[in-house]
C-alpha cells in the first residue's frame, strides 16, 4: 500500500553579521526563519528539513558566536516547535547546543507534529576544528528516530565521508536519511541513498539541495532561483535487482498496472519497486510474485562466491 510523505528542504545561505551579537540579532534570525518556513508551509509538507547550524551567523568571531548561542538559548527551537505544532508537520532542525557541562554538540533535533521532540542526533564525525576551536564533541550514538513518517536517521556535514556510519545505517534499513550540512558531498549523497536503500533528503546551506530516491535518482532539487523545494515520495518501496526478476516484474505489472511503479534509473541493473495499490504493500507484491530483494540477491551471490566448489584451485607451480 502506498505510504506517501510530502517533504520540503530549505537551504538558504547563512545570514551575515559583524561584531558582537545581541537580542536584536536573535530576533532577526527568528524573522528570517519565519519567512523561510512560510515559503513551504502552503504545500502542507509532512516533513521540513533545515541545513546544518541553521541559526548560525557568518562573520562574528568564535567568542562572539558562542556568546550569541548562550543568549539565543532555545528561542529558535521554540519557533520551530510552534510552526511544527501549527502546521502539524515534522521539522528537522540542526543547531549548535550548549550542554550544562560547558561542552557543545552539533545536533539535529526532529520535532513531531505536536511540537514535541521525537529524538535527536549529535553529529558523530565532527571536524577536528569543531572540537579544538568550539568545544563541540563527537556524538556517541546514531539512533533510529521512529515516527509516523517511518524509520528516520540523520547525518550532518562531515559525517558523509565515513563508511562506519553509513554501514551502520545500511544495516538498520531506514526509510529516510536527513542530511543537514554546510558541505554538499557530491556523489556521496546518491551513494548513501542507494547503499542504505533509503530516500535521502539534503538541506545544504546555499547549495543545491535534493530529495533522492533509493536508487540514486534526484526527485527534486533547489535551484539558483529557489532555496526551497517540496516533493512527495512513496516510502512503500523496495530495491530489486533485474537478475532473475525480469519475468516476475513483467507479470506483476501485467496484473496491477498503475497499481505498481517500477522505476529504472538506468545503468544500475536495479529498479525501485513501489506499491500504489490500496491495502497491498510492496512486500505483499514481492511475496505474491516471488520477487527477490536486492539484498537477498547480493547475499546469495556472496554465498555462491564463497562456496569452495565454485572457486578456482590455488595456483600451482609448473613442474
Amino acid at each position: 500500500m502506498s505510504h506517501y510523505v510530502k517533504i520540503s528542504s530549505i537551504a538558504p545561505r547563512p545570514l551575515h553579521a559583524n561584531g558582537p551579537l545581541g537580542q536584536r540579532d536573535v530576533d532577526r534570525m527568528v524573522v528570517f526563519w519565519r519567512a523561510e518556513l512560510a515559503q513551504v508551509t502552503p504545500d502542507r509538507p509532512d516533513l521540513i528539513v533545515l541545513p546544518e547550524a541553521c541559526d548560525r551567523f557568518v562573520g562574528p568571531t568564535g567568542a562572539e558566536q558562542q556568546a550569541y548561542y548562550r543568549l539565543r538559548g532555545e528561542q529558535l527551537l521554540d519557533l520551530f516547535r510552534d510552526v511544527a505544532r501549527e502546521q502539524r508537520c515534522h521539522i528537522a532542525c540542526s543547531a549548535i547546543r550548549l550542554l550544562p557541562d560547558g561542552t557543545r554538540r552539533n545536533t539535529t533535533q526532529l520535532i513531531g507534529r505536536d511540537g514535541e521532540i521525537v529524538g535527536l542526533y549529535n553529529k558523530t564525525h565532527t571536524t577536528i576544528g569543531e572540537t579544538e576551536e568550539s568545544g563541540i564533541l563527537c556524538g556517541r550514538e546514531a539512533p533510529i528516530l521512529s515516527c509516523d513518517l517511518g524509520r528516520v536517521v540523520c547525518a550532518i556535514c562531515f559525517d558523509l565521508n565515513f563508511d562506519e556510519l553509513r554501514l551502520q545505517y545500511a544495516a538498520a534499513r531506514p526509510d529516510l536519511i536527513l542530511f543537514s550540512s554546510m558541505y554538499h558531498g557530491g556523489l556521496m549523497q546518491a551513494y548513501w541513498a542507494y547503499s542504505c536503500r533509503a530516500h535521502f533528503v539534503a538541506a545544504v546551506a546555499g547549495l543545491p539541495s535534493a530529495i533522492i530516491s533509493p536508487v540514486g535518482h534526484t526527485l527534486a532539487t533547489t535551484t539558483n532561483y529557489m532555496d526551497h523545494v517540496t516533493a512527495t515520495v512513496n516510502l512503500d518501496c523496495r530495491v530489486v535487482h533485474l537478475d532473475y526478476n525480469r519475468g516476475r516484474l513483467r507479470a506483476l505489472k501485467a496484473k496491477y498496472g498503475p497499481g505498481v511503479t517500477i522505476y529504472d534509473p538506468g545503468y544500475l541493473a536495479s529498479v525501485l519497486l513501489s506499491s500504489e495499490t490500496e491495502g497491498v504493500s510492496v512486500d505483499d507484491l514481492m511475496r505474491e510474485f516471488e520477487i527477490e530483494p536486492l539484498d537477498d540477491y547480493i547475499a546469495r551471490s556472496l554465498a555462491h562466491h564463497h562456496d569452495p566448489t565454485h572457486v578456482e584451485p590455488p595456483n600451482q607451480e609448473e613442474s
